[in-house]
């Protein structure tokens, strides 16, 4: 039994405070947040309760902190349960800016604390399935990797100025994605987008639809296309070509009914939002953070992990804005 601590009662904490709940290998025992009147009514849904501040990163109480709090804070929360000596599993990005998260996952490397980054896309079922084959020689060599990631509606204005940008807060999951499914690291990125949706991104240097293309050091290339609105639902997929055949993760339906008629045929859409269609692999990436606690193995999506999408999306950003194809420095 893993005795753990939520740090952030926004949404996302919220959503882990109902993984944490749940999961039969973990004492839930409280939740801290900058406003406890937030904290204390998460906990009270839940049945635990709030920590303060001398009390979430105390050792003798818990065994792991799991950071969901705002971005700005990730690297202070790694820091300190590196030092109190808590392994943590955090949302991504480690920090806001990538010197820092190097240095902070340098820390955190240094403590030996197990420590994961929460890029839970890695746990969707059928893009799991879709890496099994790829990685077992299902379809020969990799040559040819297209990732989609389109979402329903267009985020608030006030979050987009502060997301770090299209390619670090939306794109950075496929980046990560990109580098699981091949097993390489990139070596050179280039990037075209535009802000189709609303004009007022571009005024604080933002895009709203791109398409990213990687060269991987085999020379097989990954083209990945985000988009923040549809105005048809959610839509992510993967599809990879290799040598010998093709693999893909289809786009994801909210059901499987077709209704017949003589005007045609009606099939269900897609799922309304992005939460919808990622759901259950919250529960899936604690699962499997908790399971590398319990066996004492390193957890599966490293520290290092989350510098190197941090890394491409960083030279992703300066591919926008050059034009150019940029070479990916990895720390």
């Amino acid at each position: 039994m893993q005795r753990f601590a939520l740090i952030g009662a926004g949404f996302i904490g919220a959503v882990h405070a109902a993984s944490l709940a749940a999961h039969p290998d973990v004492d839930f025992v409280g939740v801290h947040d900058v406003d406890a009147t937030r904290a204390g009514a998460l906990a009270a849904r839940y049945g635990t309760r709030v920590l303060d501040d001398s009390e979430v990163f105390d050792a003798s109480r818990l065994d792991a902190v799991f950071v969901a709090s705002s971005t700005d804070t990730h690297a202070q929360h790694l820091r300190s349960a590196a030092d109190a000596g808590l392994a943590v599993l955090c949302e991504k990005p480690i920090a806001a800016d990538l010197a820092e998260a190097v240095a902070v996952a340098d820390h955190v490397r240094a403590s030996g604390v197990p420590a994961m980054v929460d890029f839970n896309r890695r746990y969707d079922r059928d893009h799991a399935e879709l890496r099994r084959v790829v990685t077992s020689g299902g379809i020969g060599d990799v040559e040819l990797i297209q990732l989609t990631s389109r979402g329903p509606s267009l985020p608030p204005l006030d979050y987009l100025r502060s997301s770090g940008g299209q390619l670090r807060d939306q794109t950075v999951h496929f980046f990560d994605l990109a580098r699981w499914i091949s097993g390489q690291d990139p070596v050179a990125v280039s990037v075209m987008g535009s802000a189709l949706v609303d004009p007022a991104i571009a005024e604080f240097g933002d895009v709203d639809t791109s398409v990213a293309t990687l060269t991987l050091p085999s020379g097989a290339l990954v083209q990945i296309d985000s988009v923040r609105r549809t105005g048809y639902g959610y839509d992510e997929r993967i599809e990879v070509m290799g040598s010998t055949g093709l693999v893909e993760s289809r786009r994801q339906r909210h059901g499987n009914v077709a209704r017949y008629g003589s005007a045609g045929i009606l099939d269900d859409g897609l799922h309304e939002g992005w939460f919808e269609r990622v759901h259950p692999t919250y529960a899936a990436t604690l699962s499997a953070f908790v399971a590398a606690l319990e066996i004492g193995v390193e957890p599966p999506v490293t520290v290092d992990d989350g510098v190197r999408a941090q890394a491409i999306a960083e030279a992703a950003s300066c591919a926008l804005t050059s034009r150019r194809q940029e070479v990916i420095t990895y720390p």
